[in-house]
């Protein structure tokens, strides 16, 4: 069982720390006293609430007027930077706190009109998707 302390819940939810003990307080996110006496919350109960924050902001849900796709992974963003060559471009899009970086053509590139400053959706479809757990401090 995985055990968090308020400050890495509060961290990974992206919330203060007296966000995470009011709800601590108020039910919505169970904990107990650990060990030395602290707040932890079990990961399981931290990852139920992280989909539920992501549900209610629209983050779980395909946006509607996209179409219908088979990716899941979509972020609504804006393009920060557009780097075109003679065959390639990198677009970069800024989705809240995520910067996303695509290489396509640059007749794609030209033919979306991407350039700083449009709206654009990023997709996210990949057969191989590198996962690490960051090392203890």
């Amino acid at each position: 069982m995985t055990l968090f302390r308020i400050s890495e819940a509060a961290s990974l939810l992206g919330v203060s720390d007296d966000t995470v003990r009011r709800w601590a307080d108020s039910g919505r996110l169970p904990a107990h006293r650990g060990e030395h006496g602290r707040l932890v919350i079990q990961g399981l109960d931290l990852a139920d609430l992280a989909r539920e924050i992501a549900a209610a902001d629209g983050l779980a849900v395909v946006p509607p007027g996209l179409g219908r796709e088979s990716a899941r992974n979509r972020m609504r963003g804006i393009v920060t930077r557009v780097i075109k060559d003679h065959v390639m471009a990198q677009v970069d899009v800024q989705a809240g706190p995520f910067r996303l970086v695509s290489l396509m053509s640059r007749e794609a590139a030209d033919e979306l009109g991407l350039e700083p400053g449009v709206v654009a959706v990023a997709s996210v479809k990949s057969t191989n998707v590198v996962i690490e757990i960051p090392g203890e401090s």
